[in-house]
């Protein structure tokens, strides 16, 4: 604060003067040792100083003398009780006291920072009743000290401080010479905490307005006699400060903004909270004459909304809302956006949300595609991940809408693609979701039901921005991400744009490519394949891509290769097939035309580390055996059952069931006639098999095996009852053969 109000203060008294005034006052202290009686002996000085009056002159050197001393007393009454005598003194004899007012200055900027607060309040007043008086140059002494005083915690000493400063302002004889240094310690107290404060300074501003503007009435006639109206849009929640109040500011600018700048990067927290406050009170003064110190106070806003106090921030923001409301964006922005090209950062980004946010709609309005295609560049939007930098790059887009309203829909697409980079570079939830809701207002403004609409409108041209470059993506691309969350968001308005999404999934999906990147996609189409209906089938048009997506894309990946990896990438292939063919997508006669591909990867699968993997297969195996129902080729079919024969003897129950389940459907795909013969070899070996799981220690898996058995006694009963026999007697506990050759023999019964 002290380079703020005092830039060019001289240094406080020095060390001889200081010396001889200690000296003095232990000297005194020793011939009168009684406190009680150095307490009498001042007040009766000041007795005699308001008896006496001028006539005290012939002895104001003694009596200065004395105060030196008493000034300094270890006793904290002695010192107040000087500092009336000091105050009373320069009022008696101001022809002579302006001579050597200033041998006081020290003694009393000594006490300023006494540990009771009444001392400190009577030093204060003190200080501003001997300047009054006395010699106005050692203003420059004390602006530093009072500058202190205003972080005092107890209000009565910033009261103090600010009803001196006020009245220097009114009637300091060459105040004209301090105003840039008085000035920023009166408007300061309008930001204090204390309402009688800020209502006293604002009282003491107004009178100090009012009488300058009265004394250079001649200067101001124009403007007087021809008062411009206030700016349009000027903000609400304040009242605009008079012309005497605002000029002064406004000449005295240059002046102040190069210790305040300084200010808000001063190490101490009091001291930026305080130059950020008085920051945007000099702006709602300067209005339109910030523009000619715009550069500066831009670069140290930028600077200070970085800051790790909310309360600098704070300020800061609504600065920058100033700037917005009275200067002209053509400026503003020019100054904003060319440092924001060269290195992005969330301050930056704060500062313009903020200008946006207090500009006008009419002034925004013709610059408003150009800051939407700048928010949109890959260098601003893909520039960091940081929380931070994501939520003012979405406070931006947000100003925008809010200022411009409907005529955001002439830059929709910009700020859309905005909006898909934040979503697809945020890993918060909370976020996310103001990404959502903003999206929706973007809805509203530009008259559309919703965000799908809002999708819908741009689908084709996002889409395309995102997949320009996909042959260059890795997992770490920014565009991978906003090509994931543009598919998962867009709802139908993906099956619109098939052209691109294919293509890219084909071509990032090789066995060549990025296997991170590989199973990142693969993760993003499962959910996408689960809503099919509703997402890539939802113009009917899926079905023409259907052959590429199978032959091009999943049978690749379901290829085995050595490795972790890869397995991981099966599973996920496996995992889209899955939802594919499981959504109800795909009619009875796709599912065929796809099938003859994808089977034999799928009897390969069966044999996967990865439990998810084989269980999955088993259910997608099941799935087509009850499609192509006895359709079958022999051949193939044969090819069948041995591997699900294997997984009935899983490590995973769920798989085994499973297994088990999809053993049903095969043997139902065998026609109950003359050509069944070809099966029955496999069939008794079948037979054999599941037997030995009828005594199996899981009962759930017990019960699959037996309706398999029940399932295929229709085939060759004979075969199975000559079977079941042969082992009834080696079971632990016979029960379920025995009910399985009570079902055969209930159905020869009722054949």
């Amino acid at each position: 604060m002290a380079a703020l109000v005092a830039p060019d203060a001289p240094a406080p008294p020095g060390p001889a003067e200081t010396a001889e005034a200690a000296e003095l006052s232990r000297a005194l202290s020793r011939l009168l040792p009684g406190l009680e009686l150095r307490l009498a002996l001042v007040q009766l000085l000041g007795l005699a100083v308001r008896l006496g009056g001028a006539a005290l002159a012939p002895y104001l050197d003694d009596a200065l003398r004395v105060l030196r001393c008493t000034l300094l007393d270890p006793f904290a009454a002695v010192r107040r009780e000087s500092c009336a005598c000091a105050a009373a003194l320069a009022r008696a004899t101001p022809e002579h006291f302006h001579m050597q007012s200033e041998s006081l200055v020290g003694p009393l900027m000594q006490t300023i920072a006494h540990q009771h607060w009444k001392v400190r309040v009577a030093v204060i007043e003190a200080t501003g009743t001997v300047i009054q008086f006395g010699n106005g140059k050692s203003v420059d002494d004390v602006l530093s000290h009072l500058a202190q005083r205003l972080f005092d915690d107890v209000p009565q000493v910033r009261q103090a401080v600010t009803s001196v400063v006020g009245a220097w302002l009114l009637e300091l004889r060459d105040r004209y010479s301090f105003f840039h240094k008085l000035i920023p310690l009166l408007l300061s107290s309008l930001d204090d905490e204390l309402p009688e404060i800020r209502q006293l300074a604002a009282s003491l501003w107004e009178k100090v307005g009012l009488q300058w503007q009265k004394e250079n009435e001649e200067d101001l006639k124009d403007k007087l006699d021809f008062a411009a109206p206030p700016p349009p849009h000027y903000p609400l929640q304040e009242s605009r400060p008079g012309l005497g109040c605002r000029e002064l500011v406004f000449r005295n600018l240059s002046k102040i903004l190069p210790g305040l700048c300084r200010d808000l990067a001063d190490w101490v927290v009091g001291t930026r909270v305080k130059a950020a406050q008085l920051l945007a009170v000099l702006l709602l003064h300067a209005e339109d004459h910030a523009t000619q110190h715009l550069e500066p106070v831009l670069r140290a806003l930028q600077h200070a909304c970085a800051d790790e106090e909310a309360a600098v921030v704070s300020s800061c923001t609504k600065s920058a809302e100033f700037i917005g409301t009275f200067v002209n964006p053509e400026v503003f922005l020019k100054l904003i956006l060319s440092p924001l090209k060269k290195s992005p950062s969330a301050s930056s980004l704060l500062v313009l949300a903020s200008v946006l946010r207090g500009c006008p709609r009419e002034a925004l309005q013709p610059h408003l595609k150009a800051v939407a295609t700048e928010l949109a560049q890959a260098h601003v939007c893909q520039a960091s991940e940081n929380k931070r930098y994501l939520e003012h790059l979405l406070l931006c887009v947000q100003a925008l809408i809010a200022v411009c309203g409907e005529d955001c829909s002439a830059c929709s697409l910009q700020l859309t693609q905005v909006l898909v980079a934040i979503l697809a570079a945020s890993g918060a939830t909370d976020l996310d979701e103001k990404v959502q809701e903003t999206v929706g207002l973007l809805a509203v403004a530009e008259g559309s039901d919703g965000p799908q609409d809002v999708y819908q409108k741009h689908v084709g041209a996002l889409m395309e921005w995102v997949t320009a470059s996909h042959g260059d993506w890795t997992v770490y691309s920014a565009e991978l991400a906003q090509f994931g969350v543009l598919i998962t968001q867009a709802g139908p308005a993906v099956g619109e744009v098939l052209r691109y999404l294919i293509p890219t999934l084909r071509s990032c999906l090789q066995p060549s490519r990025d296997p991170q990147m590989r199973l990142k996609l693969f993760s993003i189409l499962s959910k996408v394949l689960l809503r099919a209906r509703e997402t890539v089938d939802s113009q009917g048009q899926f079905h023409g891509h259907l052959k590429m997506l199978v032959t091009d894309i999943l049978v690749p990946n379901l290829q085995w290769h050595a490795g972790r990896t890869a397995a991981a990438i099966r599973t996920a292939a496996v995992s889209c097939l899955w939802a594919l063919v499981s959504s109800g997508t795909l009619s009875a006669e796709q599912i065929l035309e796809v099938q003859g591909a994808l089977m034999p990867q799928m009897v390969t699968t069966l044999e996967e580390d990865s439990q998810m993997t084989r269980l999955i297969s088993c259910r997608i195996i099941n799935l087509f055996l009850q499609t192509s129902g006895d359709t079958n080729e022999p051949e193939k079919l044969l090819k069948i059952y041995p591997e699900l024969l294997k997984r009935v003897d899983d490590v995973s129950n769920e798989v085994r069931i499973a297994a088990a389940t999809t053993l049903i459907t095969w043997l139902k795909c065998i026609r109950n006639d003359d050509s069944k013969s070809y099966y029955q070899s496999n069939i008794q070996y079948l037979y054999k098999e599941l037997l030995v799981y009828l005594d199996d220690s899981e009962p759930a898996v017990q019960d699959s095996v037996l309706e398999v058995l029940k399932e295929g006694s229709v085939l060759f009963p004979e075969i199975l009852v000559q079977e079941t026999e042969a082992v009834l007697h080696k079971h632990r506990s016979p029960a379920l053969c025995e009910q399985l050759l009570q079902h055969v023999q209930a159905l020869a019964a009722a054949h």
